[in-house]
C-alpha cells in the first residue's frame, strides 16, 4: 500500500474540505450531521445509516433529534446583541425552543462565558438534560445593561434519528482497520472538521489501493455514535484488528498518540515507531478512560486495539472548545503532516507480516545461497547479515517483522527487505 502524497497538495485539499464543512451547525443528531455527510459523500461512497430515537445502545438510548433554524437576543430597542446567524456556537447545543422576554438578572442565568478569555465564545452542550442557553464573549456579558430582553431559540427536539456514515474498503482479508472521526461538533475547525476532512481524503486514497486489510471509516457523533455503532455491529467489531480515532489534527502542536487500553497493541507499536522519527515534540501517552471514542471501543467488554491520534492533546490548548478554534487555527501544513503520519502507520501494519523459518534447527548456511559476503571488512555487508540472522532467529510464527525490528533495534524497512530476500531463497515462508 502506497499512500505517499504531495504533502503540500494533500494538506491544501484537506483544508479546503474542512473549510466547506466548518459553517455547518452540527450536533449529535439532526440535519447538520446529514448536511456534513453529503459534503463528504462528494469524495467517497458513503453508506448513511439512520437509527431511531429510543433505540437501546447498551446502557444508553438514542436521544431525540435536535434541529435549529434561528436564535437571537434583542434588547428593548430591537437591537440583536446575540445572533446565531453570526456564530452557531452562540447557542448551547440541544437547547429547547424558547420565545420569551426576560430581565437581565433572569437572562444571565442562561448565559455562558469565559472570564479568563473574555473575547471568545465558549462551546457548550446540554444533550441529556432539557435546558437552554446562549454562549457569549465575557466582555459582552459584562456590557449588558439593566433592560428587558427578547429571547428566541427557534429549535425542535422530537423523535427522529441518529445519523452516521461509513465507508468500507474491502481488502484481501475480512480483518479490519477502523478509522473514526466524530461528526457532532459545530464550527470548531480543529475539533473536528480537521479529522473529518483528513479521513475523507485518506479513504479516497485507500479506495484506489490493493490492501491486505479491509478498512472501515466511520463518521459518527461522539460517544453515543460509537456506542450505537458497536451495539448494532458486535459481529463486525470482532473483525477489528487495529484502529485509530482521529481528532484535532490541524494545529501545530504535538503530535500526540494515546495508546489503546491494551497498551502493547500492534497499532500502538506502529504509531510509536512513526512518531519516534518525527521529532522531539511528538509524544506517546498511556491509555486513560476519558477523551474521545477510543474509550468506547476500549471498554472492557470490547477491549479493541484502538488508539487516539491528535496534534495537541485535547483540553490543553487555549483555543479548545472556543470560537478561537477557527479556520485560522488550523494549517494545511499540519494537516498534511498528520495525513503522512497516519498513512505511514497504516503502511507499517499492512506490511507487518509473520514468517516461519523453514530451517529452524541451527543457523542456515547463508554462504551456499550467496547470501554471505565473500569479502571481510564490509560494514554494510555485516549489517545486512546481522539483520538476516535476526529475522531467521525470530521468525517462529509468533514474532512479527515489527517485533523483530523493535527487538533488534533495526528499521522496519531493513527487516522487511531481509525477510523478502530470505523468502525468495526458501528460508522463510509466511505464517
Amino acid at each position: 500500500m502506497d499512500l505517499r502524497p504531495d504533502p503540500e497538495k494533500i494538506g491544501g485539499d484537506i483544508y479546503s474540505l474542512a473549510t466547506e464543512i466548518y459553517p455547518i451547525c452540527r450536533s449529535i443528531t439532526g440535519d447538520g450531521v446529514r448536511a456534513t455527510l453529503r459534503h463528504l459523500a462528494q469524495h467517497i461512497k458513503l453508506d448513511v445509516h439512520e437509527v431511531a430515537t429510543g433505540t437501546p445502545a447498551f446502557d444508553w438510548t438514542v436521544p431525540r433529534e435536535w434541529n435549529i433554524r434561528d436564535a437571537y437576543i434583542k434588547d428593548s430597542a430591537g437591537n440583536k446583541i446575540v445572533d446565531f446567524a453570526q456564530s452557531n456556537l452562540h447557542v448551547v447545543s440541544y437547547s429547547v425552543p424558547v420565545r420569551t422576554r426576560l430581565s437581565l438578572s433572569e437572562l444571565k442565568k442562561h448565559l455562558h462565558s469565559l472570564p479568563l478569555q473574555p473575547d471568545l465564545i465558549p462551546y457548550r452542550t446540554s444533550y441529556y438534560a432539557e435546558n437552554w442557553g446562549f454562549c457569549v464573549p465575557h466582555r459582552l456579558l459584562e456590557s449588558l445593561k439593566d433592560d428587558t430582553y427578547e429571547v428566541v431559540i427557534d429549535s425542535t427536539l422530537k423523535d427522529g434519528f441518529l445519523t452516521y456514515g461509513e465507508f468500507l474498503h474491502r481488502g484481501d482479508t475480512d480483518d479490519e482497520v477502523l478509522l473514526s472521526a466524530h461528526i457532532c461538533h459545530p464550527s470548531l475547525a480543529n475539533d473536528n472538521c480537521s479529522g473529518l476532512a483528513l479521513l475523507t481524503y485518506l479513504a479516497k486514497a485507500i479506495a484506489q489501493q490493493k490492501t491486505r486489510y479491509s478498512y472501515r471509516f466511520l463518521f459518527a457523533p461522539g460517544s453515543i455514535g460509537a456506542l450505537t455503532w458497536l451495539s448494532q455491529n458486535e459481529d463486525k467489531a470482532a473483525r477489528i484488528k487495529h484502529g485509530i480515532i482521529v481528532s484535532g489534527v490541524g494545529d501545530g502542536g504535538g503530535p500526540t498518540y494515546k495508546k489503546s487500553r491494551r497498551g502493547n497493541a500492534e497499532i500502538d507499536m506502529a504509531m510509536a515507531r512513526v512518531l519516534k522519527n518525527f521529532g522531539q515534540q511528538a509524544s506517546v501517552i498511556d491509555f486513560s478512560p476519558y477523551g474521545y471514542d477510543e474509550r468506547q471501543y476500549c471498554s472492557p467488554g470490547f477491549n479493541l486495539p484502538i488508539g487516539l491520534f491528535q496534534r495537541s492533546k485535547w483540553g490543553t490548548f487555549p483555543e479548545y472548545h472556543t470560537s478561537a478554534d477557527n479556520l485560522d487555527f488550523i494549517k494545511p501544513k499540519y494537516l498534511g503532516e498528520s495525513y503522512e503520519i497516519i498513512s505511514e502507520a497504516l503502511g507499517v501494519i499492512e506490511n507487518n507480516l509473520k514468517y516461519e523459518n523453514t530451517s529452524p534447527k541451527g543457523e542456515p548456511h547463508l554462504g551456499k545461497r550467496g547470501l554471505y559476503g565473500s569479502l571481510g571488512g564490509d560494514k554494510d555487508g555485516a549489517a545486512r547479515i546481522m539483520t538476516m540472522l535476526w529475522v531467521l532467529n525470530l521468525s517462529d510464527r509468533e514474532h512479527s517483522l515489527l517485533d523483530i525490528a523493535e527487538r533488534a533495534g533495526l528499521t522496519l524497512a531493513d527487516v522487511s527487505s531481509a525477510a523478502a530476500l530470505l523468502e525468495k531463497h526458501g528460508l522463510l515462508k509466511k505464517a
